[in-house]
């Protein structure tokens, strides 16, 4: 079964529905567009009793390179959101609705969901990888989350400590390094490497490994383990970051910035620079 969408690609096929980000051209960044369409993809995803598993991909070079900048920040007329941007409660609203309610909808999804995760995965691309229950990553895949030296406080959900650990964390925020894959799956970021090529049929084969378990059974695991961290204080911990990421967006180093950006006219530019060297987006 496909269903058709603009800028994803839903499938099923028995107990395994895919999600595939597909703007390759754009390294899959995510508009607004492509977060509705991923929303409603799991919305079909919930209803379908048949599906027992999420895999969420990518198409092309890219697993994601993050939220689209150009669709936010150049006013073009393309993205509804840019005019309730406008003012801070807008902008507070936006990156609510957009990026921390739907990123932890996919956290709370009650079905198990995977990431297969290819080529770069910067800030908003890893936040939204992160959300997934497992990762699995070629041996070509690169994370990174270089938003700190462009006046950002990371992104949305400041995922790292849970990820990462708290030391490796702040060095790999505060630096901008990337983290390749071997490192990722060390430091228990992703659960398997595999080859490229093998990507897609790797993760099929855990996802229909996964599918064996009763709904049930994966629902209440997951709930549990979810709940763990939550006791641990995640969801805390969460919710406080975003309510800092947002004041630090609406800071006067950040503002300042952002109008220099806009200044030298050239979106081309301000992406280079956030991204360092990563095609994409950014946050």
């Amino acid at each position: 079964m496909a269903q058709s969408f603009e800028t994803i690609r839903y499938e099923t096929d028995g107990a395994v529905a895919t999600i595939t980000m597909n703007r390759p051209d754009q390294a899959n960044a995510q508009d607004s567009t492509m977060i509705d369409e991923i929303d409603a993809a799991f919305d079909l995803a919930d209803d379908d009793d048949t599906v027992r598993v999420v895999i969420l991909a990518g198409a092309g070079k890219h697993f994601s390179s993050g939220h689209d900048l150009k669709a936010i920040v150049a006013d073009d007329g393309s993205d509804p959101w840019v005019a309730m941007r406008a003012t801070p409660e807008g902008k507070f609203h936006h990156e609510k609705t957009m990026y921390f309610d739907r990123c932890l909808r996919i956290h709370d999804f009650r079905k198990p969901t995977i990431a297969a995760v290819q080529g770069s995965c910067v800030a908003a691309g890893m936040m939204l990888a992160a959300m997934c229950d497992l990762i699995v990553a070629a041996d070509d895949a690169v994370f990174s989350n270089p938003v700190l030296r462009l006046t950002g406080a990371g992104v949305e959900l400041l995922v790292e400590p849970w990820e990462l650990g708290i030391r490796k964390a702040k060095e790999f925020l505060f630096t901008g390094d990337t983290i390749d894959a071997r490192e990722a799956w060390r430091l228990g970021l992703v659960n398997r490497v595999v080859p490229r090529a093998e990507l897609e049929a790797k993760t099929r084969e855990l996802a229909d490994r996964v599918a064996l378990v009763p709904p049930v059974t994966a629902q209440t695991v997951k709930d549990t383990i979810n709940q763990t961290a939550d006791l641990m204080g995640k969801r805390d911990a969460l919710k406080y970051h975003f309510m800092a990421h947002h004041w630090v967006h609406n800071s006067a180093t950040a503002l300042n910035a952002l109008s220099a950006r806009k200044a030298k006219g050239s979106m081309k530019d301000v992406i280079a620079e956030r991204d360092q060297g990563q095609p994409g987006s950014g946050s």
